[in-house]
């Protein structure tokens, strides 16, 4: 019988992200091991190290092997504020490598879950009375219009005065393909969508909002509960239990998504799919951290957690990467945590990058046994 076999471009990128991926690609050697399954790993130079080798944050050879993948999983990348100046604008990691990764396989619909099990209540800094059961939100955000894409300029005008003019754009069919995914994890979930938006100032949410009314005549069964952006910032510190499915613009996303993870604890807690119509891309929802670079006390549960979320949604490996998730939590469980995580209520043993990823690696080993 056929092996099946699948090609994945590893973007280890810049800072803590070579440590992390380190731990995560540990997961497909075991997978290989225990299932009828091979994995080929195609490391590839990607964000600011591969401009000072390369001159390019996304050179050529990277998006040769990206083409040729059946996935793409990427670490963090950036350096600290003071290094990145050193990198010309166009080629910053998030200019040069990010945007243009997404904009090459149209990944417009990003999956970011904000998971926290009652088990690891304790690593929120919100009340146990607010957690009560957990958190379970899945963000939906599009990845690939809005702000960061419009049309950008800068200048002197004819005052002499610098300006710049940053321009949002999308067009309906944008905005209706990533409703349309939204309504569609509404529907397999508990069929309640929150549609965030700025209505009462942006025209282009207005004009979201009227795509929306379009789309959820396909989907009668699914409640829609428009919020307001701002008032969506409050109600994810005081009633996060309110949401199951959010989905909003890019910028917005982008924004409440860092705010899911502080809710949690910590964005080393937030994996997240890249999805387009040929090709999914995966990433830990964090920076590069450069200030804890080769410490070994980075926490790999994201980037972890990232590779779960490849075997379901683009290798339909779903019993796989819910053994991959059990193993992560139950290093949790068992009284462990890592440096970024607050435990000051519960007594812990924190763990370097490389103990957590034994210990995930021990228990993967054993469910999937």
């Amino acid at each position: 019988m056929q092996t099946n076999a699948y090609k994945i471009a590893v973007l280890a990128g810049d800072a803590i992200g070579p440590e992390i991926m380190q731990q995560a690609v540990r997961v497909f050697d075991l997978l290989s091991r225990h299932r009828d399954v091979e994995f080929t790993l195609m490391p590839a130079k990607f964000g600011a190290g591969a401009y000072f080798d390369t001159g390019k944050a996304f050179p050529d050879e990277t998006k040769a092997i990206c083409d040729e993948a059946d996935a793409i999983l990427k670490g963090p990348v950036g350096l600290s504020y003071a290094e990145a100046q050193k990198i010309p604008v166009e080629e910053q990691p998030e200019r040069g490598a990010i945007l243009p990764l997404r904009a090459r396989y149209n990944t417009y619909a990003n999956f970011r879950p904000i998971l926290l099990s009652r088990d690891m209540a304790h690593f929120s800094p919100l009340k146990a009375e607010i957690i009560k059961d957990g958190i379970d939100i899945l963000l939906i955000r599009e990845l690939v219009g809005g702000l960061y894409f419009g049309a950008k300029e800068r200048g002197e005008n004819e005052d002499g005065l610098r300006y710049v003019k940053e321009t949002l754009e999308y067009d309906e069919n944008q905005i209706r393909a990533i409703l349309q995914v939204a309504f569609e994890q509404a529907q397999k979930r508990k069929k309640v969508l929150h549609n965030i938006h700025k209505s009462n100032v942006l025209i282009s949410s207005v004009f979201w909002n009227e795509v929306l009314e379009e789309v959820r005549q396909d989907f009668p069964q699914v409640t829609v509960i428009h919020l307001l952006v701002d008032a969506a910032a409050t109600a994810l510190c005081l009633n996060p239990g309110q949401f199951d499915v959010m989905v909003m613009e890019n910028m917005f996303g982008d924004i409440l998504s860092d705010q899911g993870g502080g809710i949690l604890g910590s964005l080393g807690l937030m994996p997240s799919a890249c999805i387009g119509p040929d090709k999914a891309y995966y990433e830990p929802s964090h920076g590069s951290a450069p200030d804890i670079a080769g410490k070994n006390i980075a926490n790999p549960y994201s980037m972890i957690g990232s590779v779960a979320m490849m075997l379901e949604m683009s290798f339909n490996m779903a019993e796989e990467a819910a053994a991959v998730w059990q193993a992560m939590k139950g290093v949790f469980e068992d009284g462990y945590s890592t440096a970024d995580l607050n435990s000051a209520q519960r007594s812990v043993e924190i763990l370097t990058t490389d103990a957590f990823g034994d210990r995930v690696m021990a228990k993967l080993d054993e469910l999937l046994s």
